[in-house]
């Protein structure tokens, strides 16, 4: 090649012939991996080559390549193909001469095969419609990639410089022989031919190669595809290892681009689904067999009976040959589209290894009279076409040698066995799915130079409006249309390239059924729908999948940790993924997080409704409290039927038998109130509890003041000169307590109108396991107001009664109010504290019992001496003895 001086040198003689080719040189040296070094160093040589020519004198175009296997058909316009017929390439440095006698790929693949020669059929198939391309006819030059990138990438530069010689012209801006190529099958191969062919916008339409990566169009602009990315088929087998809720897999991938690019979008679906990957293995493309061992060894050792794979056909092929010498088996396989539907490595008697394997498989077509058309290979009819020979030898297991001998090992072959018959997977025309994407894809270049030739000069889409020249085809016009393409197949379906230039994702998800014989049907058990709305992409029918182990009802597990019993925990195993744990028994509300209002039971097992606390007629408190209010309010209709009946009598008279009726019935009312206390809060008793209890107590402390008042000024009265009493008659007593009345009225109307009292749920209880219904106070102003002003009449009776208590009478009221006052202010003074600290219902039951001892307290106080003087001692209710010794 020569060193660095010499290159530059030549480089200089031919800058005006790089400048017209659009041959940046940073093309040359913005390598960064294995792969695009292989392809500098073959650029470099090719344009060694071409500047020699040059410095000849001569016009220059792309120096030739020497293609080792093509097949070629003249046409208007020619497409070019790359296949990888055979698996196995030659030694690197035998690939790179440029000597006809270079060594031979080996290995048939058959089913890449089928690939190229349904290219060959839909060339044809095109060419025989009068309508598609009127007046053109297309050509193919197809070439063996040999599965590898060195040689795919010089297959790929020696199609689009012409297969011998040098193309050579008037112009170096002469287009190429082939402006469009179909290829290539692998993704690793596609990145490098498409990073070199890019420069010259010469497109590429790949129907396998479907590595995310590939969806950058600023680096791969000229790059399109008719199979969906690989992100796609990521998610999608994301959502099938959360819809099976197999949480503990194991991955393994291609140590390509293939199964680098696509483990890494799984691994990145799985951090969303919660899924854990127990190991990543790779498989080499070396297929060291120690690797590969060691690969499989560390599948059989897992605790993951699931295995999600990201390969090609024969990377997989490596593997499942150590599985079976292994005997792995009770592992669930899921397959990308690569092998879903592939059978070149399935053996019968291996069946229970893979029986069961789910896979996503390509959309599948039937295309009409393909299968004839490959059942017509013979190497008889077809002597000197390239790839038959091989082929065939490979389908029959037999040799077409001319010096065959009969010692062999190997039959030799007549070259009239039964193509259609024993094809195997060649002629197996079930399970069309990257054969149709070879089939959509020679038909999206139809269609783009369909739209070419439609083309209206001084209306075209390039400069001046410039249409294309059909026959002369250049690459950056063709890609142009390529891009724009939107045609319905023979088949029925719509193919186009949205923005990212690869068609919308749509994956059949098939399942592997073996029959009594040993042999493998792809069953379709579901299908992942991109185009459906979130959530509903997978669709997956799980009663017609049969699972490894060819049985239908047993779902595998795959976990990591089994699921914790009832009333068992999580608890995070250290240095392990999330989905590793111990179970340990739950504290309470730890395991399951219950509904609202719903609470684990003792042994943590389930969710129980809550336990409702509230001061009910159900309770024992609220049976007790209840007894004592009636009770209580029968008393004091008692004492007020005894007042009644002897309201004639002095000691009634005597004691202001108006005011002493009032003040029972008030007591009455204070009793009944507390029943308003008791039952489920509502907004309606929330609100008349504080209200009916304020105006009834105001009532009853009036009352008792009037009559201390009273009793005060009686006794002034009789001093010689008094007149006092005629400011306290009936009329001023019943004024008096209806003025102390109306104030507390009005602090309970606007208590109700500003901030009233209503219904609330608060938890309680052991870690919140009851709910606790109670009424709030709204305003905490307004319960001290109504409070502090019954305390205010309290204290003032109080003291009025105390100075009142030793005054002359026989029956001197004052000492007994005195005494009832003492008890209700006491009451008041405790019920405040233990109102605060009390929780829950008990809350309700200090208030109730505050209101029931400080009735209790005037009813007794008060009325207890009247009462056993008038049914006891009724000698002693007379005139007499009520008045003053």
């Amino acid at each position: 090649m020569g060193d660095h001086s010499t290159l530059l040198s030549l480089l200089g003689k031919c800058e005006s012939t790089l400048t017209a080719l659009s041959l940046p040189l940073s093309l040359f040296f913005h390598s960064v991996c294995v792969m695009e070094l292989i392809m500098w160093l073959w650029v470099m040589g090719f344009i060694v080559e071409m500047v020699s020519v040059c410095g000849a004198g001569l016009s220059c175009g792309l120096q030739a390549r020497f293609v080792s296997e093509s097949l070629y058909k003249e046409g208007d316009v020619i497409i070019g193909g790359l296949f990888p017929v055979h698996v196995e390439a030659p030694e690197p440095y035998h690939a790179f001469t440029q000597i006809k006698q270079i060594s031979r790929c080996q290995g048939v693949d058959l089913r890449s095969y089928r690939w190229l020669k349904t290219m060959i059929f839909t060339v044809e198939e095109i060419n025989r419609d009068p309508v598609l391309l009127p007046n053109i006819t297309l050509g193919y030059l197809v070439a063996d990639t040999c599965l590898a990138e060195g040689t795919t990438l010089s297959a790929a530069l020696a199609l689009v410089t012409g297969q011998e010689g040098t193309v050579l012209g008037a112009e170096c801006s002469r287009a190429p022989m082939v402006p469009v190529i179909i290829g290539d099958a692998r993704s690793s191969a596609s990145i490098v031919v498409a990073d070199t062919l890019g420069v010259f916008d010469i497109p590429m339409v790949s129907y396998f190669a479907s590595c995310a990566c590939l969806s950058d169009s600023r680096r791969f602009h000229s790059f399109l595809r008719t199979v969906p990315s690989d992100a796609f088929q990521a998610k999608a087998m994301a959502h099938l290892l959360h819809l099976l809720d197999w949480t503990w897999v194991g991955v393994v991938a291609g140590d390509d681009e293939y199964g680098k690019s696509g483990v890494q979008l799984l691994l990145k679906e799985l951090e969303n689904t919660k899924i854990c990957v127990d190991y990543l293995e790779f498989i080499p493309k070396s297929h060291s067999q120690s690797r590969i061992r060691r690969t499989v060894e560390r599948i059989q050792s897992s605790t993951a009976r699931v295995v999600v794979t990201f390969a090609i056909a024969p990377d997989i092929e490596v593997l499942l040959k150590e599985v079976m010498v292994q005997n792995v088996t009770n592992r669930q396989w899921i397959a990308t589209e690569a092998w879903s539907t592939s059978i070149l490595f399935f053996d019968p008697a291996s069946s229970s290894l893979l029986a069961g394997t789910i896979g996503f498989a390509l959309r599948r077509a039937d295309i009409q009279g393909l299968g004839a058309f490959l059942a017509q290979l013979s190497p008889v009819k077809q002597p000197n076409e390239p790839f038959v020979k091989d082929v065939w030898e490979e389908l029959f297991g037999c040799s077409l040698a001319q010096d065959w001998q009969p010692s062999s090992k190997t039959p030799k072959c007549t070259g009239s066995e039964n193509v259609e018959k024993h094809g195997r997977i060649y002629t197996d025309v079930s399970q069309l799915r990257v054969t149709y994407n070879v089939y959509k894809a020679v038909y999206a270049i139809a269609s783009a130079i369909h739209n070419m030739m439609a083309c209206q000069p001084g209306r075209g889409p390039f400069e001046n409006g410039e249409c294309p020249d059909v026959p002369q085809l250049k690459p950056r016009q063709l890609l142009h249309y390529l891009n724009a393409v939107n045609f319905t197949t023979p088949v029925g379906d719509l193919v186009y390239f949205e923005g990212n230039r690869e068609p919308s994702a749509s994956y059949d998800i098939m399942n592997w059924h073996i029959d009594e014989s040993g042999a493998v049907n792809f069953v379709q058990v579901g299908q992942f729908d991109a185009a459906k709305g979130p959530g509903q992409e997978l669709n997956i029918n799980l009663e017609k999948v049969i699972w490894h182990g060819n049985e239908y009802d047993c779902v595998p597990v795959s976990v990591c940790s089994a699921s914790c019993l009832p009333g068992t925990r999580k608890a995070a195993q250290k240095g392990k993924p999330v989905c590793c744990f111990d179970c340990l028994p739950c504290a309470a509300g730890e395991c399951v997080r219950c509904p609202e209002r719903f609470w684990s039971n003792t042994e943590r097992t389930r969710c129980i409704p809550k336990v409702v606390e509230f001061l009910s007629l159900q309770d024992t408190m609220g049976i007790v409290l209840t007894v004592l209010s009636v009770t209580g309010a029968t008393l004091t209709t008692t004492v007020l039927a005894a007042f009644f009946h002897h309201r004639d009598t002095p000691l009634v008279r005597a004691n202001n038998s108006e005011l002493s009726f009032l003040l029972l019935v008030s007591l009455a009312l204070c009793f009944l109130c507390v029943l308003v206390f008791i039952g489920r809060p509502a907004p309606w008793n929330c609100m008349l509890r504080h209200t009916l209890f304020g105006v009834s107590f105001v009532i009853c402390i009036a009352c008792v003041l009037s009559k201390t008042v009273v009793v005060l000024v009686a006794f002034r009265a009789t001093l010689p000169g008094s007149n006092l009493m005629q400011y306290f008659g009936p009329i001023q007593q019943r004024a008096g307590i209806f003025l102390c009345t109306l104030v507390q009225v009005v602090i309970c109307l606007l208590w109700l109108l500003l901030a009233p009292p209503l219904p609330t749920e608060s938890a309680g209880g052991e870690l919140g396991a009851r709910v606790i219904l109670q009424c709030t106070m709204g305003s905490v102003v307004g319960f001290v107001l109504v409070l502090g002003y019954i305390g205010f009449l309290a204290v003032v009776c109080f003291l009025l009664a105390f100075f009142a208590r030793k005054l002359p009478d026989n029956f001197n009221e004052a000492k007994f109010i005195t005494f009832s006052m003492l008890i209700f202010c006491a009451v008041w003074i405790a019920f405040v504290p233990a109102y605060v600290s009390s929780p829950g219902k008990y809350t309700v039951a200090v208030e109730i019992f505050a209101i029931l001892a400080s009735s209790y307290g005037l009813l007794l106080c008060i009325f207890t001496p009247k009462c056993y003087i008038i049914l006891l001692k009724p000698e002693k209710n007379t005139k007499k003895n009520m008045m003053p010794r």
